[in-house]
């Protein structure tokens, strides 16, 4: 059974806050993988909020570990761009 979690991703310590999101480093690998995430139906809304330093997502997963998982594949995430802030 699967379960809709909010999850808060904040800017991490590598990130760039004199660019735009879209200047990051690793900016089109890293959209390339939420798009597919959305496209599969892994992130069910989401979005940047105010001056985009805090992301929220609605996600649809069976459990915590699957979203844990799931974001270790994101390069903003592994490069510390991006660090999940909690999941709800």
């Amino acid at each position: 059974m699967t379960t809709l979690f909010v999850v808060t991703l904040i800017k991490g310590r590598a990130c760039d806050a004199s660019k735009p999101m879209r200047s990051q480093q690793q900016w089109t690998e890293h959209a390339t993988l939420m798009d597919r995430l959305a496209a599969d139906g892994f992130i069910v809304l989401g979005g940047p909020l105010g001056d985009e330093s805090t992301v929220l997502l609605v996600v649809k997963a069976a459990e915590e570990s699957e979203i844990h998982s799931t974001f270790a594949r994101d390069p903003w995430i592994q490069s510390g761009i991006r660090e999940m802030q909690a999941i709800q």
